[in-house]
């Protein structure tokens, strides 16, 4: 150990003799580790960004869209088909031991007005209770809308904070009415701020009522209006049922002038989707096959059929983009690693002026019983002390840089302490590997030819 520190001795005061070389020495090293924390790092912020937006879409979810309908060999689309319904909702929930909660989603987009202010929203989704489990998503203030709502098709609905800005300037909308698509709805609930989603959207612009409500009563449409491949696809539900489940109907059979004159809402008892929630990310791929399964039963598809459906893995578009992610943050650090190499050979090439310039030092050395090993410590020493010298400067730098592009770009970043540590490994692993040569070339002198040495 005194051997160790007096060769640490040695080296030290042989680096303060010229202090502005060794500090541009180690410039190469400290650009280096620099860039690679600040890579890193941001690389390290955007993947938490990305995982941080799944989160608030909903852990873990499927989306379950219909088909395609066709009619005359005219094909309309995916998700034309009415093929989707509340009851397959039930029923996913209830015989698919792998999925936690599944919600019928109905979608629109139309006006809101309050008094003398109008707004479109974004989001206006109908749906049940389990959305907003499905989605993590609770209310700031009042209360959700409940199984009774979604039963009796009331006429109640929640907001996000978007809609609350815009049609409520006062913050005080509980219990005032809105009318969308002329209905009037009481707002009886708040819901918390998301943020935008990975697409950039505010999922805070949205509205969200029992799909009932909106299915019925808010986006009904007339039936001489009726979009051309839901008739194609009704597959005989009838237009006079509120629910799918009963047969008994509402209303006297209108005759064909009454019909005429006074057209009625379309009711056919289909959902846009269906939202399902995993309980874990190792469940979803045996989630997926007891949907499909469940729902090609329920949909009557012989073997060999397609499905009128289609399943989507939002855990899927996480794992792309935090790949797509990886990949950048590895291919920037690839490229700040060869500034690492330069810097090293820069290192190497100072140390073999260092033992050119000191060669008569190196012969009295030797000369008063210093041995060869002793000059090689001491210059390898001299190149690690060097390598973390620049190694500290650079993690200071590096952190420096990434404030910079938070502060300027708003780029999220994740300060990285194994980045950190590697940096140190790497500076050590630098000054062993390029000061080595210039070391055994020192430890190789002969000591007479070194103190003729002019």
């Amino acid at each position: 150990m005194l051997k160790l520190s007096t060769t640490l001795t040695t080296a030290l005061r042989a680096l303060q003799r010229n202090p502005l070389r060794s500090a541009l020495t180690t410039l190469g090293i400290i650009i280096g580790i620099a860039a690679v924390i600040a890579m890193v790092q941001i690389g390290e912020g955007s993947s938490a960004a990305i995982k941080q937006t799944i989160a608030n879409m909903g852990a873990n979810e499927l989306i379950i869209f219909p088909g395609a309908a066709a009619s005359g060999g005219v094909s309309f689309g995916g998700g034309s088909a009415v093929t989707l319904t509340s009851a397959d909702a039930d029923a996913v929930a209830r015989d698919c031991p792998s999925v936690s909660a599944a919600a019928p989603v109905v979608n629109g987009r139309m006006q809101l007005v309050r008094d003398s202010r109008n707004w479109v929203p974004q989001f206006i989704a109908g749906t049940t209770p389990a959305y907003f489990t499905i989605r993590d998503w609770a209310i700031s203030q009042g209360r959700m809308f409940g199984n009774d709502d979604v039963s009796g098709a009331n006429e109640v609905c929640v907001l996000g904070q978007t809609v609350v800005h815009q049609l409520f300037p006062s913050g005080k909308p509980l219990g005032k009415t809105i009318l969308v698509n002329q209905v009037p709805l009481k707002v009886i609930g708040i819901l918390q701020r998301k943020g935008a989603n990975m697409m950039g959207m505010d999922q805070d612009d949205i509205l969200v009522m029992p799909w009932t409500t909106m299915k019925y009563r808010v986006s009904g449409t007339a039936l001489q209006n009726q979009n051309q491949s839901s008739a194609a696809a009704n597959n005989g539900f009838s237009t006079d049922q509120l629910y799918p489940e009963t047969s008994q109907n509402l209303y006297p059979v209108p005759s064909s002038v009454e019909t005429a004159d006074l057209p009625q809402p379309v009711r056919f008892p289909n959902v846009n989707t269906i939202m399902v929630s995993v309980p874990t990310s190792a469940q979803i791929p045996q989630a997926m096959k007891e949907i499909t399964s469940l729902l090609r039963q329920r949909h009557h598809l012989r073997a060999g059929e397609p499905s009128d459906f289609n399943i989507r893995n939002l855990a899927e578009i996480s794992h792309a983009l935090g790949q797509t992610s990886r990949l950048m943050t590895n291919l920037l650090t690839g490229v700040a690693l060869i500034s690492l190499m330069v810097g090293g050979v820069g290192i190497m090439n100072i140390m073999l002026v260092s033992v050119t310039e000191r060669t008569r030092e190196i012969g009295l050395r030797m000369a008063i019983g210093a041995k060869p090993a002793d000059i090689l410590g001491q210059f390898i020493l001299e190149a690690i002390v060097l390598c973390l010298f620049g190694g500290a400067l650079g993690i200071l730098l590096g952190q420096a840089m990434s404030s910079v592009v938070k502060a300027v770009l708003h780029w999220p970043i994740q300060l990285s302490a194994p980045a950190m540590v590697a940096s140190v490994a790497v500076s050590v692993a630098v000054g062993l590997v390029f000061g080595y040569y210039p070391a055994w070339k020192a430890s190789r002198l002969d000591p007479i030819e070194a103190l003729r040495y002019e």
